[in-house]
């Protein structure tokens, strides 16, 4: 060591300089794991999408919050949410994954607004299977390295609980938390076959329901506010229940009782008839949502783009005319 001859110290040399402990810098591959892990709520989720198990994930996630001293994410009530830090990591590492995606779509020799990959969706399942897979089709016809996964159940609208990356559902979502948009209404009405009421007559008020078997769903299982059966038909409870719309108006085709049904359900089933005369006229609205994490996503944006142009071109199926 040099002396300072002005003051007596010592002054270090270049080699004898104290360490500056800077700070680690995160791995690209392991912000891949936060991002995944955003998309779909859940470590096994993300796992399956990453091809890797759950636990290498949850290792990977923790390590990348020790490299940046900060939690990223928190166990919410129903799955894992990102904190507000791990927010804007995750918006600030999205173009990280977004260049994979171009590299991999590059190798293969492919357009770089080319969908690949895995992408699941959650629908009530009279309105997933007749609109929703329509649309899907279409659109993996044009992007085939797509892998769809189509969810069909009438929930509440909850994305955190199978891992998806879009979500349909009736009326609003329970957590505001999510982007969520108007995707259609549509309309409900009371139907019967020709045969049930020869059989057990034609009801001329909403109160001679009464008296006859109505289906719907089954309310002790039921989770969606907006169909409860004693708000749209006060003082009406069903008597033939099921918790699929499709099971419901094959009984009401059956003669089993006086189903409420969609609109869209009836279409091209000349056995239903409408009782128009009763007055029900019932709108409701399906929902789409999405983590806002995810909105900007392509795949996100362009199975939107699909799902209202199939609603758009089939209006007259969904709503009455004049709605």
């Amino acid at each position: 060591m040099l002396k300072d001859t002005s003051t007596g110290r010592g002054t270090p040399t270049g080699g004898d300089r104290p360490r500056v402990h800077e700070a680690r810098q995160p791995r690209a591959d392991d912000l891949r794991y936060l991002l995944a892990v955003a998309h779909t709520g859940r470590l096994v989720a993300a796992a399956a999408a990453l091809g890797v198990d759950h636990t290498t994930v949850s290792r990977r996630i923790r390590a990348l919050e020790k490299t940046l001293s900060a939690r990223l994410l928190e166990r919410g009530s129903d799955g894992w949410e990102l904190t507000e830090l791990g927010r804007i990591v995750a918006e600030r590492a999205r173009p990280i994954e977004d260049a994979l995606e171009h590299v991999v779509l590059a190798a293969r020799g492919m357009a770089q607004d080319t969908l690949v990959g895995n992408f699941r969706i959650t629908a009530p399942d009279g309105f997933g299977a007749l609109f929703t897979a329509p649309a899907l089709a279409r659109l993996q016809r044009e992007h085939p390295g797509l892998t769809v996964e189509l969810i069909t159940a009438t929930r509440q609208l909850n994305l955190h609980q199978s891992g998806f990356d879009l979500a349909i559902a009736v009326g609003e979502p329970v957590t505001r938390r999510l982007f969520s948009e108007s995707l259609t209404d549509y309309s409900l009405g009371l139907y019967a076959s020709e045969a049930y009421l020869a059989e057990h007559g034609t009801p001329d008020r909403v109160e001679d329901l009464r008296d006859h078997t109505v289906i719907f769903y089954v309310d002790s299982l039921l989770q969606v506010g907006d169909l409860d059966l004693g708000l749209n038909l006060p003082g009406v409870t069903g008597r033939f229940t099921s918790t699929s719309i499709f099971a419901q108006r094959e009984a009401t085709v059956a003669g089993a009782g006086i189903g409420l049904l969609p609109r869209f359900m009836t279409v091209g089933v000349p056995q239903l008839r409408e009782l128009d005369g009763l007055g029900v006229d019932i709108t409701l609205t399906f929902t789409l949502a999405a983590r806002r994490e995810s909105v900007s996503r392509p795949a996100v944006r362009m199975v939107r783009n699909a799902l209202h142009e199939e609603v758009r071109r089939r209006r007259d199926e969904l709503l009455r005319p004049g709605s």
